[in-house]
Formats: structure tokens, sequence, C-alpha cells
């Protein structure tokens, strides 16, 4: 279940000068798009990815002290993602400035570091997570002790010790490079064009850190889902209260999440090293294969914010408490209004209507009732 972020491989390798380098000068020419579309998207990914992560954190965090293996991996997952959209603002300062990082090398070295280890622990716990599930379900009694809390908390520091030591070289290499038009850009693939044997390595790392994750995960899903099936055939009770069709409908979303977000970022680095093994691209197809690399490290990234959806169905605590904090976000802004209308009455008039403000505590109520229902 390793992985292995581009840079981090190139890292390690970097010994060559690149002083002879020909100049590309059309590498960065949809700046001027770029530094208004790219922002923006990061801005929503931002935003959503912290708030629904952070509300996931919220849920499981009381349930800590009843941690078992699912939860302690779903735990470490959040935390990778929270932390991933940590490191997005200073990313979308510096594509606001049209690829320009004025920080210095440090700044972007530590921004670097932080993006991709956390993009590929994220990967590696989804990766956890599903053959988690492929081992309660299908393997229960051979390899419980996989499951064993005690165990699980070794994989999850091995893990994240296993992607440290892969993207740590980072610190140890220049990851800034200034470009004829005056700009400094910071971890962008053209700054490692002259590797040695660059093609080679960076296919073997789309074989490490997508291929290798993403046919286990096919895998244990695609026997989790037929495990499913076959049981809601035999018993006849699951396949009326309809559990079976929800879980797999949860697996093959996450199955699609991954997939759609993944796929075209680790593609496009394969199709283009494999022609560059069997030939020479010119300027116009480095050209090409940066601008179609911008837009996938964006469809990739937006997995972050995309887990919180699936949290959303897939966790009852989850939607009850997002559901709660809705709710009350309204009945707040309805008692502010009455607090601040010239009247100062208990009733509101909109459009000519009066509307009972306590109906607000009326839904409340039914709310609570029907929390106490659903946990009897």
């Amino acid at each position: 279940m390793s992985s292995t972020a581009v840079p981090v491989t190139v890292a390690v390798l970097s010994h060559n000068n690149d002083s002879n380098q020909p100049t590309c000068d059309t590498l960065y020419a949809h700046r001027d798009y770029a530094r208004v579309l790219m922002p923006l998207f990061y801005c929503v990914v931002f935003l959503v990815g912290l708030l629904g992560n952070s509300l996931a954190l919220h849920v499981i965090r009381p349930n800590v002290k009843k941690m078992n293996s699912t939860t302690l991996y779903s735990l470490n997952l959040v935390v990778s993602d929270i932390l991933f959209t940590l490191s997005l603002p200073v990313r979308i300062f510096y594509y606001a400035l049209g690829f320009h990082w004025p920080l210095g090398e440090a700044v972007c070295k530590i921004s670097g570091l932080i993006f991709y280890i956390n993009t590929y622990a994220g990967v590696n716990f989804m990766t956890c997570l599903s053959v988690d599930r492929f081992i309660a379900v299908v393997l229960p009694l051979r390899f419980a002790r996989l499951r064993k809390v005690s165990n699980v908390r070794y994989i999850c520091v091995g893990v994240w010790l296993l992607v440290l030591a892969q993207t740590f070289p980072l610190v140890g290499m220049p990851m800034t490079k200034a470009e004829p038009d005056g700009f400094i850009t910071c971890m962008e693939y053209p700054n490692f064009e002259k590797v040695d044997n660059i093609a080679t390595i960076l296919i073997g790392a789309v074989f490490l850190g997508y291929v290798v994750p993403v046919l286990t995960i096919l895998v244990c899903y695609s026997v989790l889902c037929s495990k499913l099936h076959s049981s809601a055939k035999s018993n006849h009770l699951t396949e009326k209260s309809g559990r079976s069709r929800k879980a797999i409908g949860v697996i093959c979303c996450v199955s699609l999440v991954f997939i759609v977000c993944f796929s075209p970022y680790h593609i496009d680095i394969l199709q283009y090293m494999i022609r560059k093994l069997v030939s020479s691209p010119d300027c116009v197809d480095l050209t090409a294969f940066q601008v179609s690399l911008h837009f996938t490290v964006c469809l990739m990234n937006l997995n972050s914010c995309l887990d919180p959806f699936i949290y959303f169905f897939a966790c009852k605590g989850y939607k009850r408490k997002l559901l709660k904090l809705l709710k009350l976000q309204v009945s707040m802004s309805f008692s502010s209004a009455v607090r601040t209308s010239p009247e100062g009455s208990s009733r509101d008039v909109i459009d000519g209507n009066k509307i009972q403000l306590t109906s607000c505590g009326v839904g409340l109520v039914t709310e609570r009732l029907t929390d106490s229902r659903s946990h009897q």
C-alpha cells in the first residue's frame, strides 16, 4: 500500500546541472486565466474540505474511547484531509500571483512536504480502509488480528512513517526555479525535466502510488459487493431493509470518487513518460503536459472536499450532527430577526403573511424526539 509522490522520487535522484536545458517560453502561457480560476477552485476546496472534515473529526472524536479499526483508519484519513487543506492557502497565494513564489525556498519546501505527505497518506488510508472492510466481511476469522486496535495503531504509524520517508528528501533539494520572465516557480514538473532517468522513475512511482492502491481498492470492494449481494438474497429481511443496497451504494461511491479524482493525474504522467521513453517530446508537448498537470492536480485535490459528502451518506452520526447544526443556525437567524425587528413582536411578517416563530422550536423538539427514538 505504499505510494510515492512525483517530486519525492525526483528529489532523491536529482544530481545533474540543468544549465544547458533549452528554455520553453510557453510553459506558463495560461497564466492569465489560471491566476483567476485556480485560486477560486482551491478556495472552494479549502472551505468545503476544512469545514466538512472538521465536522467529521467532531463526530469521531467522542468515540475515541470506543475505537475500532475502521474508526481509527477514518480518524487518520480525516486528519490527513484537514492537514492537506491547511496547506492550500500558500498554494492559492502562489497561483493568484500567476505561478510566482516570493516566499523563499524554505517555505516552498515545507508547503510541498505537507502537500504531498497528506495527499498520499490519504491514498494509503483509503486503501487500508478497503482492506479492513474486506477482512471484516470476507475473512473475519483468519486475519482478525490485523483488525485489533493495538495492531492497527502500528499500521497507522507505519503508513505515516513510510510516506514521510518517501517525501522527506524534498527538504534537501532546491524546489524553486527562476524563470526567464522573472517569475519564480515552486514545485513545478519542468523544474525536474533534466533529471536522469526521470521517465523510468515516474513510471515506477505511478505504479507504486496509484496502480497498487487502486487495484487493491477495486478488488476488495468488488468482493465485498458480491458478498453483500449474495447475503441479501439469502436473507429476505436484509433485502427488505435496504441496508445491503445502501452499503453497496456507498462502496461504489467511494470507488468512483477515488478513480475520478486520482486517475487523470496518474494516467497523464504515465502517458507522457512513456512518450518520453520512446521519443523526445518538444516544447509544444511539454507545454500541453504542463497545462494538463495543473488541471489534473486540481481534480486530484478535489478528493479532500468530496470525502465529507461520502461521510454524510455513510455515517448516521455525521448526517445527524450536520442537520442539527444547520437547523440551529436557521433558528438563530430567526431569533436574531425577531430581536432586531421594530415591533419586537413574537411574529414575523414576510410578504404580508404572518409566520409563527415558535415553529422553529417545534421543529427542534420534533428533531429531539426523532433522535431519541432512533437511539432506542
